[in-house]
């Protein structure tokens, strides 16, 4: 898997990078199939905004975007964020072959019968 923390107009602190770097290699033990992780961040007019995408095998990119002071409050934020994607996608994955409760047949005919 490959992590990637990119700066646009702002210079990141090496703190800061390790810190987005530690909390989302946490992410694919949500969902096994994430290829790489990109953590993007940009500051405009006082405040900064990250964004991370996650991509991962046969399924469209997970996005979060927050914007604010803080950023490593805002990588909290996010790494939050896509893990209940992560989750909701494995969750819907898994069980997206299961057929769903069997309808009691007989309770039908027994009532057409009278």
């Amino acid at each position: 898997m490959q992590i990637s923390v990119i700066s646009r107009h702002v210079e990141v602190t090496d703190k800061v990078k390790d810190y987005a770097h530690e909390k989302v290699s946490k992410l694919p033990r949500f969902f096994d199939r994430v290829q790489s992780i990109d953590v993007i961040m940009d500051h405009d007019s006082g405040n900064f905004s990250v964004e991370i995408l996650v991509r991962a095998d046969r399924t469209d990119p997970f996005i979060a975007r927050e914007s604010g002071p803080d950023t490593f409050a805002l990588i909290d934020v996010l790494t939050d964020k896509l893990g209940r994607q992560l989750r909701r996608h494995k969750e819907r994955f898994r069980n997206r072959k299961h057929v769903a409760d069997k309808i009691d047949h007989t309770e039908f005919l027994e009532s057409e019968s009278d």
